[in-house]
């Protein structure tokens, strides 16, 4: 089947990379990224694409796999190792405990809401809602911050957008075949509800053409 809104949120989720790339590069920094919530989308990938070398599905399916996860290993290499960008990375400002509520709480919801209790499941299960509180960091950080460089804010502005397009394709989807799998429409809801605030702030400023500042 397919689905347009499943491909137009695949290609924003590809561009907030691209965005997040440009702005380490581009600005010679990373002041005010979250290498935490860089780190908690990698753990995210390895967990979902486990398969990724058990089965073929398609060469869109395994180039857009192979990508996420090269795109966020290396914004973590420039991140924390690669100077002169590594430099300036916060960590005093990056200090959301995401070891004890993130990965914590995305395994007690994966325990609730999940497809199946067979390991592989769980394990889809679980990467849903830890990509649904990945972004907590990032925001909590950013509200640590108020002003928010244009470039920060489109890419976090991009992967709220994609968020929303997921949930679109899953609706679609369910029209047309009456599917739904609960995990992964929870699960955005949640993600979706975590960028609201920021996607406000993040309209304003687009419609003002002025820099974007939160909680103002």
């Amino acid at each position: 089947m397919f689905n347009p809104f499943r491909y137009i949120a695949d290609f924003l989720h590809l561009l907030s990379f691209l965005i997040l790339i440009l702005k380490i590069r581009k600005t010679r920094n990373c002041l005010g990224l979250s290498y935490r919530t860089q780190e908690i989308y990698l753990a995210v990938f390895c967990v979902r694409y486990i398969d990724l070398f058990m089965y073929f599905v398609s060469v869109y399916n395994t180039s857009m796999k192979l990508l996420y996860i090269s795109s966020t290993v290396f914004i973590i290499y420039l991140m924390k190792f690669k100077k002169p960008y590594c430099l300036s990375y916060d960590s005093a400002s990056d200090d959301f405990p995401h070891y004890k509520f993130i990965y914590t709480g995305a395994a007690v919801l994966a325990l609730l809401v999940h497809t199946d209790l067979a390991p592989f499941e769980l394990g889809w299960s679980y990467s849903i809602w830890l990509e649904a509180l990945a972004i907590i960091p990032q925001l909590h950080m950013l509200q640590k911050i108020k002003d928010v460089e244009n470039i920060t804010s489109n890419y976090v502005g991009a992967l709220g957008v994609y968020r929303f397009f997921y949930i679109v394709s899953w609706i679609y989807k369910y029209s047309l075949t009456g599917d739904v799998c609960w995990t992964s429409l929870l699960g955005g809801i949640v993600q979706t509800i975590l960028y609201a605030d920021f996607l406000y702030y993040y309209i304003i400023s687009l419609k003002s053409g002025k820099g974007m500042s939160l909680g103002v």
